[in-house]
């Protein structure tokens, strides 16, 4: 029998809604302050995925400026209805306020359309769902018409949409309010035909501990729709916060082609306690159908590491390089910014082979664009090390390695000009307030940085660039401030090359020979 291993997509990649197209399969995850936003995925058996890209990849899409960490892209929904995809989803400004909108194309790899933006679409996480007469509709959550009974109790509702005029038309309808009264947020609907009924899939619960999967159905697109006896059908809120597997929901059921039914969510691995550092990541997980209601991993129910591989053929993409030397013509995909890039400031031609970063007034610790760009940490164990040449010509000039959480909770590991001369230095900032961990004095033009994380354990080193031997700067710095149970919000950790100014213009570089990331066992 052949298994697959969970996650199928590791680290920040939530909130997955996946469609099939004849034997293909696609997939798309929310995105919050990072550009390019919301990335897409392509498969051919559920469980090896390769990015073709981001949907959300121009300015012109896609405005970051000054988006509070945890703000920006949530929830997208991924539909396809003849021959052109649709991706719909909510912008969360800075005031919470949602704007939801959606962007279309006829090739999930290809140019995706400026947004169209809907009014009168209160709520977030929209989908789309086309039905057999033609209509299409419009579902999302919204605080209920009758006012909220509870903290954060909301309301699944549904209006028929215009694609052509590119707006809500007619009545809205209330469909449900979950299968809990007391398990709030209601979010995330699905829906879906499937022998004569419409299933209703929501997320409840939030998206912590107590998240969950629920589903309810009616003969009627609009309703009544009855809840199942048996939800919620998925949940990992009664396990207790020992079960290496946490805040499972938000799923999206698919059908393959063979007649097997999968369900995609989202969930996270725990590490050194409860801590989440990679976020909410895409897990994979069977359904079967008994009585007309869909069964979640049947005789177990839950989410596991390693399960039964679906009934399709295999088909593995060519692994990512684990080094990036920076000699495509373009930034791989793996790559994000912090919000959407202002200004020329990076290159990939001007120093051929290398990855240019000239020195913004930014710097991590505001809700601005920095030269910053990075990757996910995928993996509870990795070591990532990259090759830089810069020389620090100003009090406040720096450039590195820093890893991610959002502007309150990182670490920074540069070089920087101080007391006339050269340092590589360590620091930590864990909310809002900054400890130097380490320094040590390095006069060469090139350095290599390497960090190596073993669970909650960060360590970080540096070599001259034809040295054999890394010297340790500082070891076993706690991990948990990467940690969204530390640091708050809804994002995984970063991983990338950074420079900075200081606050001051600068005409200053620093150049990037090559980037690597891998597992460690």
């Amino acid at each position: 029998m052949r298994t697959f291993r969970n996650p199928v997509l590791p680290g920040f990649y939530p909130d997955p809604s996946a469609i099939r197209v004849g034997e293909d399969y696609y997939l798309v995850t929310s995105s919050f302050e990072f550009y390019p936003g919301v990335p897409v995925f392509h498969s051919r058996d559920l469980v090896h995925w390769r990015q073709l890209g981001h949907v959300l990849d121009r300015p012109s899409q896609l405005n970051l400026d000054g988006i509070l960490p945890s703000r920006g892209i949530w929830a997208p929904t991924l539909r396809y209805h003849q021959g052109l995809f649709y991706m719909i989803t909510t912008f969360v400004d800075n005031h919470k306020e949602s704007h939801n909108f959606y962007v279309t194309s006829a090739d999930p790899a290809g140019e995706w359309s400026d947004p169209v933006w809907l009014e009168d679409a209160p709520g977030i996480d929209p989908s789309l769902f086309f039905d057999e007469d033609g209509k299409v509709y419009y579902t999302g959550n919204r605080v209920p018409p009758e006012g909220q009974d509870y903290p954060k109790h909301m309301d699944i509702w549904l209006q028929e949409i215009d694609l052509a005029q590119g707006r809500l038309t007619g009545p809205k309808h209330s469909l449900w309010q979950g299968a809990l009264k007391t398990a709030h947020a209601q979010e995330g609907p699905h829906l879906y035909f499937i022998g004569g009924w419409y299933y209703l899939l929501t997320a409840e619960g939030g998206t912590g501990h107590t998240h969950a999967v629920t589903v309810a159905r009616s003969r009627n697109v609009t309703g009544p729709y009855e809840g199942y006896r048996a939800n919620p059908i998925l949940t990992h809120r009664h396990l207790g916060r020992e079960y290496p597997i946490v805040n499972t929901g938000h799923g999206e059921l698919v059908e393959t082609q063979h007649g097997e039914w999968w369900m995609l969510c989202l969930a996270s691995r725990t590490c050194g306690g409860y801590y989440r550092n990679l976020g909410r990541e895409t897990f994979l997980t069977p359904v079967k159908w008994e009585d007309e209601w869909p069964v979640v991993n049947p005789g177990k129910g839950v989410l596991e590491l390693e399960g039964p591989a679906p009934d399709l053929p295999v088909t593995q993409w060519p692994l990512l390089p684990v080094r990036d030397d920076f000699t495509a013509g373009e930034l791989s995909p793996v790559w994000n910014f912090l919000r959407t890039p202002r200004g020329e400031f990076w290159s990939l031609s001007e120093h051929p082979g290398h990855l240019r970063l000239r020195l913004k007034p930014e710097v991590l610790a505001e809700t601005g664009n920095p030269a910053y760009i990075g990757r996910r940490q995928q993996h509870l164990s990795f070591k990532a090390a990259a090759e830089m040449r810069f020389q620090p010509e100003a009090a406040g000039e720096s450039a590195g390695l820093a890893l991610l959480q959002n502007a309150d909770n990182h670490f920074r590991y540069e070089r920087v000009a101080e007391d006339g001369g050269q340092l590589l230095k360590l620091t930590v900032r864990s909310r809002g307030a900054e400890q130097l961990l380490a320094s040590a004095p390095y006069a060469l033009d090139t350095v290599q940085l390497k960090v190596e994380a073993r669970g909650q354990d960060y360590s970080f080193y540096y070599r001259a660039a034809d040295s054999d031997t890394w010297t340790a700067l500082h070891e076993r710095a706690d991990g948990r401030v990467l940690s969204t149970d530390w640091a708050g919000g809804f994002t995984g950790a970063y991983i990338g090359m950074y420079a900075s100014a200081g606050g001051a213009q600068s005409s200053n570089v620093a150049d990037f020979g090559w980037f690597s990331y891998e597992e460690l066992e």
